[in-house]
């Protein structure tokens, strides 16, 4: 039953703060410039979040040919830039992911 109450509490919590603000953003109006800035928080935050999983393998930093997350990474961005479609991108991610597992664990590449 604590393990209820405290959810609750912590999903009270996070309403509470996420709708004051929305509330409050939108009886004032901000600043084209904030408006513009806002705008690179979404991808700011992706990547700050999906970098560091690419290029590092535990706790080292993993910049080769064997890195499958990092091969998978550099084709999906690449995918991602030229065709704009995510279907498209998130299909050639996980088909260039597991391919490449693959290629290494044949030891073509190694």
């Amino acid at each position: 039953m604590n393990e209820v109450i405290l959810i609750g509490g912590m999903a009270l919590v996070t309403f509470t703060i996420r709708y004051s603000l929305m509330a409050l953003v939108g009886k004032i109006s901000l600043p084209a410039p904030v408006l513009r800035a806002l705008k690179f928080v979404p991808p700011a935050v992706l990547t700050a979040i999906i970098v560091p999983a690419i290029v590092y393998k535990g706790d080292q930093l993993a910049l080769s040919y064997t890195n499958d997350y990092l091969v998978a990474g550099i084709v999906t961005a690449l995918v991602g830039w030229r065709s704009k479609n995510l279907l498209l991108t998130i299909l050639v991610g996980m088909g260039t992911l597991f391919a490449w597992r693959w290629l290494l664990s044949t030891h073509l590449f190694g």
